[in-house]
């Protein structure tokens, strides 16, 4: 009786020994892929991140810049990651956008990625080159709808939000301009600055620094309300009732990575996000925090395809 009572307790504890010999997490740095150049909206919030979750997590949080083909390529390296917690995709409705402009990309957003956390949401400035003829947001569609495809935008890449909110804008406006993608913000907006392309959608608080410079021209902002960055300029919706377009941020991992890894990481952005420091800083930023839980966030997700899809047909934008 006494050695089946000794083996009995010692199968009961297995479990207890096994989950104390199981490694931590983190024990080791963690990736967060930007699948955008330097400089852009994901850029410069996971950097914003990546200091506050090193010091909550005790290990350093690595950001790695993998742009390309509007983000596919980081996107798909995370995407065939393991599934361990140690790399995360800093996400947009760029990718929402992808669903439906890239049939054809090697991974599938909501099969082989899952939701993290939402991290903010922005919206943004629409500003031309100095040589536009065009001083309010009514006379630059004037002029596009008197010069058929003559002028150029810029935007960060296909699909990327400030594209789509270009085609939206044109469909809405019933005027026609040609799209020119480059690899990342920062490329778009040189390009717009040396008047190489004359007109773009871009961040506020990154395009007011040129603004106020005079080295452009800012015409309108897209948000339902003027900016309080800058609230002398008019909103799109001003001119073209209904307009808004925005750029959105959020978190996701390989699919599989495990639930309370997942949670843990929600936990924590959100209360960073949430945080007094936080909210000034991304006000300043002209950004909202944007914080919900693993459950609310998917639900988010799924309404954002089928959002962004409307969006494209919208537009009449080509799959590609």
């Amino acid at each position: 009786m006494i050695r089946r009572r000794t083996v009995l307790a010692a199968t009961l504890a297995l479990p207890a020994v096994a989950q104390a010999q199981a490694p931590a997490w983190p024990n080791r740095p963690v990736r967060i892929v930007v699948p955008f150049g330097l400089g852009g909206s994901a850029d410069v919030a996971a950097r914003f991140l990546a200091e506050p979750l090193q010091g909550a997590f005790g290990q350093p949080f690595v950001v790695e810049n993998r742009p390309g083909a509007g983000a596919v390529i980081g996107t798909d390296f995370v995407a065939k990651s393991a599934p361990d917690g140690y790399t995360l995709l800093l996400m947009s409705n760029t990718h929402t956008a992808n669903e439906t402009l890239l049939p054809n990309r090697p991974y599938r957003l909501m099969q082989d990625l899952a939701p993290v956390a939402s991290i903010n949401i922005a919206h943004h400035v629409l500003a031309v080159h100095p040589s536009i003829p065009a001083q309010t947001l009514p006379e630059l569609i004037a002029l596009l709808r008197a010069n058929p495809g003559r002028y150029d935008y810029a935007s960060s890449g296909p699909g990327t939000p400030y594209h789509v909110a270009g085609e939206v804008f044109l469909a809405m406006a019933g005027v026609q301009a040609t799209h020119v993608p480059f690899r990342g913000s920062n490329e778009a907006r040189t390009a717009l600055i040396s008047g190489q392309v004359p007109i773009m959608f871009d961040a506020i608080p990154t395009m007011r620094e040129q603004i106020v410079g005079g080295r452009v021209r800012g015409l309108a902002t897209t948000g339902p309300q003027r900016s309080p960055l800058m609230p002398e300029l008019p909103t799109v919706a001003e001119t073209l009732q209904g307009y808004e377009a925005s750029i959105w941020l959020g978190l996701m991992a390989p699919a599989q990575t495990p639930l309370p890894i997942r949670e843990r990481l929600n936990a924590e952005i959100n209360r960073i996000m949430a945080l007094p420091a936080t909210r000034e800083a991304q006000a300043r930023a002209g950004a909202q925090p944007m914080s919900m839980s693993i459950a609310d966030f998917d639900a988010f997700l799924r309404q954002d395809i089928t959002r962004q899809a409307e969006y494209v047909r919208m537009a009449r934008m080509t799959p590609t």
